[in-house]
Formats: structure tokens, C-alpha cells, sequence
């Protein structure tokens, strides 16, 4: 074990645990806590949804998988077993959909590493929703921490961050909500340095989920072996041969952007912490809320439209220039598809990137008409890369536009109304759960703190529970709060 670059320092696992450790509920703010259960509310309805895809029904029913013995509950389902392979089920039914909260700060997924996690090792420990919470802001500020040491370099290099950097936050999480003390906290994040992995070569495939549901389940693991006294090198993040010099390269990371600013804001009231309208890549959303500005106080029809320009920031659609979908999830990476089915609908839903909707002969005209390049206007430096213009050409000549310089999914001084966020958890939901339970479910979710026994959740995402005649949310209440936020410079993200 190599000593640490500068002798007069401890290594940064053992200085990032005493930040872990130390954090109290006196550093929750009011604002972050709301926007944890909203970020918990919106998680749990887009595992719901996913736990109906064929990644997470092949995943549970292969052999081996999900068959130890346990209290935690596979959500959609009457199943229970370990903390572990609930944690890599509901982990990768948590992404399946690709319609989870991201942070573009964080180049990925924030929420999907740490709430299947939490909340299968609290319903096993029997832990209050309170330090579910608390536990969730912990595996927030952890994982975007790393992010702020690592990229561009990281995300461009072609890592998955959302698996890659998500591991160190599900170990964050599940450290404090275990209370582990500062030398354990310390060996869980040196383990999961050793279990961090993710490809993008593999985005548009069932494995990027499965990136999720692993990350989730190594930093759970990571965190038992080290409550059971497995040891690992403290110093690995920061060594020749460590996390930081292996996956980013000498000189292209910033390891005390690690420890600085710890909750100063917290990561979570950053402004580019984003929930997902649409069940789609993040990257398209822009695009797709300029279509819908188009149709609704323009008037456009698509029986009208002769041509559609978009134009996003470049780093939008490296991953999402897809003019020729061939499968619901090739459909979910094109913004072609996602601009065409918006003008088609006047709306962007599940249903849409299932079976043959891409195929549809209102679809394909459309498409065949639609051209996608790079805004010319919006660097690839620029701080703002959350951008699209949309131009439309009618069949009497005459065009239409809308540009937005900055959008990043539904957050900061544009959060999803109340309305929204119950129609989305409804929509998902009703995929596995009754009406009635639904409701109940998400009213329970929306006072997550009061909760005394995280079991009491579980048996509301239980299948075939029966929960009639309990009080039906009030979705009149708001979820999401209009604050200052600090700019943040931003990455791409799915």
C-alpha cells in the first residue's frame, strides 16, 4: 500500500468517510429534503414501470439470481430475498425505461444507484424513512463529488458514470444509514473502487440497466464486507495503479474536488438536477419541450409539416442523431423519433417506445422529412449544453421556431407541478399495482420522513396487497420548490 501523494495527508477515502460520517440532519435543508422525496417518489414509479421489461424479468428469473433468502422485496412483486439481489433487480428495473432523474453535472443517473439500495437495506434492518432520506442526500453529495473530480475526461472516455461513479455513492448511502464509523466507511469506498465498471459502449442495450442494478449491489456489498471487518487500501482511490489513474489517466482528474464544498450547497439543490417528463434520453428532452411549445401555442399539425430542422447543443446528439429507429429502445436514444411522436401526440408517453409505435405510417412520413445537426450557436464549451432549436416548415412555405439555451429535463426554476408528478407515478405504477394502492403507495412516499419502519412502504409496492379504503393522495400539494441555484457547468448525459 502506497502512502498518499503528500505524507502530511490521510488518503482520500479515509478523508471523504469523516465527510460521510460526519454529516448530520443539521445539514438537510428544508429544500433538500423536499427534493429528496420527490427524487425518492419519482424512483420508485420508474422501477414500478421497469419491473415489467425484459431485462429485469430475464435478470430475476435467472438462475441463482434473486433466490437467497431474505426480507427485501422485489418491488411489483410478492417475492423477497437478500438485500443484495433485491438491490440488482429493482436496480436494474430502476433504469430499464430510461425515465429516471439525472444530473448533468453528474453525466448520468443520480437517484438509481442509491434508492433500490436503501431502501432494501432498510425494509431488511428495519429503518425509518427519515434516514432513508438523510442517508440519500449522503449518496447524492458523494457521487457528484467524484464527478466534479473526473470529468469531462471520465464521461468522454467512454465510462458509464451513473455505474462507474454511482458505486461509491450507493456505498456513501448505505455506509450512513448503517452508521458505520470512519474506518469502515473508509474500506467500503476503497471495496468499491474495485467493483466500479460500466461501458457506454453498451448504452441502447438491456446491460446499460444492468450497469445500475450492479453499481447499486456492489456498494451495498461493498458496505457489508466492510461492516464484517473485510479490509482494502485505503489509498486506492489516489495510487499509481487506483481508481483515479486507472479510469481517468494522470493529470486529467482533480482529486480535491473530492472533498471541497461538502454541502455548500448540496449537490441535490443544484439547478441541473433534473426528474424526466419523458420516458426517453435525457439529451432529447429539450428538442422534444420546443415541439411541444410549437404545437401548443403555435397551433402546428402534422398533417401541415413539410419539413423539421432540430438543432441541439452537439453534445445532445452525438449519442441521440438516430434518424431510423428499428426498436422501441433505439427509439428512445432518437431524437428524431422523440420531436416527430411529440408534434404526432402533443404529448411524449410510455406507450410510445413500446411494440411497433416507431413503425406507425404517421411516423415514418415524418421521419423521412426530419433532419438533425448540431446547433451551429452552441459551443461545445459553453456552459449552458442543455440547448435545441426546432424549426418547422409548413407545406404553405411558411416556418415556425422555437430555441430554448438551456433545459435540463424538469428542475431547478422549472419543476414538475404537482399534477405532473402524479400523472408520471400514476402512469408508471398502474403497469403492477392496483388504483387504489397506487394512490396510497404515493401518498406514504410524499411524508417518506414519518415513516417509522421502511416496511410499511414495501408492503405498498407488494403485488396483490390490498390497501382500499385508505385516505387518497392529495396531489394538490407541491413537490418542488423555486429557488436560487448556483450555475454548474454540465455534461451530456442518457
Amino acid at each position: 500500500m502506497n502512502p498518499t501523494s503528500a505524507a502530511s495527508e490521510r488518503p482520500l477515502a479515509s478523508r471523504l468517510a469523516e465527510k460521510i460520517c460526519s454529516f448530520g440532519q443539521e445539514a438537510a435543508t428544508s429544500f433538500a429534503l423536499q427534493q429528496a422525496r420527490t427524487a425518492i417518489i419519482d424512483t420508485v414509479a420508474v422501477t414500478l414501470a421497469g419491473s415489467a421489461e425484459n431485462c429485469a424479468q430475464i435478470l430475476m428469473n435467472t438462475a441463482g439470481v434473486a433466490s437467497a433468502p431474505g426480507s427485501s422485496l422485489i418491488f411489483g412483486t410478492d417475492r423477497r430475498t437478500s438485500a443484495l439481489d433485491a438491490t440488482l433487480v429493482n436496480g436494474t428495473a430502476s433504469h430499464a425505461l430510461d425515465y429516471d432523474d439525472f444530473s448533468g453535472v453528474f453525466g448520468g443517473h443520480h437517484s438509481v444507484p442509491l434508492v433500490p439500495a436503501l431502501f432494501a437495506l432498510a425494509e431488511e434492518r428495519k429503518l425509518s424513512g427519515a434516514q432513508v432520506l438523510l442517508a440519500y442526500l449522503v449518496g447524492v453529495e458523494a457521487e457528484i463529488k467524484f464527478a466534479r473530480a473526473v470529468h469531462f475526461h471520465h464521461y468522454d472516455k467512454g465510462w458509464h458514470p451513473t455505474s462507474t461513479l454511482g458505486v461509491f455513492g450507493a456505498a456513501a448511502a448505505a455506509a450512513h444509514l448503517l452508521r458505520l464509523d470512519v474506518h469502515h466507511t473508509t474500506m467500503a469506498l476503497a471495496i468499491a473502487a474495485s467493483l466500479a465498471s460500466g461501458l457506454k459502449g453498451n448504452f441502447g442495450t438491456m446491460t446499460k440497466p444492468l450497469h445500475v442494478g450492479q453499481c447499486g449491489r456492489n456498494g451495498l456489498l461493498a458496505v457489508l464486507l466492510a461492516e464484517n471487518g473485510f479490509d482494502a487500501n485505503p489509498a486506492v482511490l489516489e495510487h499509481h495503479q487506483g481508481f483515479l489513474n486507472v479510469f481517468n489517466g494522470p493529470g486529467f482528474y482533480n482529486a480535491e474536488r473530492l472533498l471541497s464544498d461538502w454541502g455548500k450547497p448540496l449537490e441535490l439543490e443544484n439547478s441541473t438536477i433534473a426528474l424526466k417528463q419523458f420516458p426517453c434520453c435525457g439529451s432529447v428532452h429539450p428538442a422534444i419541450m420546443m415541439m411541444l411549445r410549437l404545437v401548443r401555442e403555435d397551433g402546428v399539425r402534422a398533417d401541415d409539416v413539410a419539413g423539421i430542422e432540430i438543432l441541439p447543443h452537439g453534445r445532445r446528439l452525438r449519442h441521440t442523431n438516430n434518424p431510423d429507429p428499428r426498436s422501441p429502445l433505439a427509439a428512445k436514444f432518437s431524437v428524431q423519433y422523440a420531436v416527430v411522436r411529440a408534434l404526432i401526440d402533443g404529448a411524449v408517453r410510455l406507450k410510445d417506445f413500446e411494440g411497433d409505435a416507431y413503425l406507425e405510417p404517421s411516423v415514418r412520413r415524418l421521419l423521412a422529412i426530419t433532419k438533425a445537426r448540431p446547433h451551429p450557436d452552441m459551443a461545445d464549451d459553453a456552459p449552458d449544453q442543455w440547448g435545441a432549436e426546432v424549426i418547422v416548415t409548413l407545406k404553405n412555405g411558411r416556418q415556425l421556431s422555437r430555441r430554448v439555451d438551456n433545459l435540463v429535463g424538469r428542475g431547478g426554476n422549472d419543476p414538475m407541478t404537482s399534477k405532473e408528478l402524479w400523472e408520471k407515478f400514476e402512469d408508471c405504477a398502474k403497469r403492477v399495482l392496483p388504483r387504489e394502492q397506487i394512490a396510497s403507495l404515493f401518498e406514504q412516499l410524499k411524508t417518506l420522513d414519518k415513516v417509522a419502519d421502511m416496511s410499511e412502504v414495501a408492503r405498498l409496492l407488494e403485488v396483490g396487497r390490498r390497501n382500499a379504503g385508505r385516505k387518497v393522495a392529495d396531489t394538490s400539494t407541491s413537490f418542488s420548490s423555486r429557488s436560487e441555484q448556483r450555475a454548474s457547468k454540465t455534461i451530456p448525459v442518457s
